[in-house]
């Protein structure tokens, strides 16, 4: 039975509901344990922590991608470069060192800042960076020029968490279906 017009989307009030309900929950909560062996969470606070973030936010993103991180995806913005200035700060370029070995660094970067030039003025700090999607591309457009990126990279979508400094860069996610965002002020917030 399909809904008319003024239909508020509710619930069902055909009979039954509470019962398919009851069964929904327990067929869920039989599929998802409650709780996750010692072990695995100490292995994956410890993945957490050679990634450099917190493991409320590890958990989250991978939960909510049923993967672990492989690579971290930066805006030009999150790397704070900017028109004259291609080389990232000193802060930012130690965080990125951290992460050597234990997961990818991709960077998509805003014209005037050339990929070469990024790379040029950041060696071995990132391994793999392209030109970033212009405000104007649509989704498709967007997730057709991010998975070349993450190709290159050779990182699954599934596996990557965006790194972003505005909220036109969180869209990315959704449009090239990533595992995740951190905003970051937190990614690289010092402490």
């Amino acid at each position: 039975m399909t809904a008319g017009i003024g239909h508020n989307g509710g619930p069902t009030m055909e009979g039954g509901y509470r019962w398919r309900k009851h069964v929904w929950t327990k067929a869920r909560a039989e599929l998802i344990p409650n709780t996750v062996p010692l072990e695995i969470v100490r292995r994956r606070v410890k993945r957490a922590a050679e990634l450099g973030i917190d493991y409320r936010t590890y958990a989250s993103i991978r939960a909510a991608s049923g993967h672990d991180v492989v690579a971290f995806l930066f805006s030009g913005n999150a790397l704070e470069l900017r028109p004259r200035r291609v080389a990232v700060p000193e802060r930012v370029s130690a965080r990125l060192q951290a992460l050597d070995g234990a997961a990818g660094r991709l960077a998509a970067v805003y014209a005037p800042a050339h990929p070469s030039a990024v790379a040029q003025a950041n060696p071995g700090l990132l391994d793999e960076i392209a030109a970033a999607p212009a405000f104007t591309e649509s989704w498709s457009a967007m997730r057709e020029r991010l998975s070349g990126l993450l190709a290159a990279g050779g990182a699954k979508r599934d596996g990557v968490v965006l790194v972003s400094a505005t909220s036109v860069e969180q869209e990315w996610c959704g449009a090239a279906r990533l595992a995740g965002v951190i905003p970051a002020e937190r990614f690289f917030a010092v402490g």
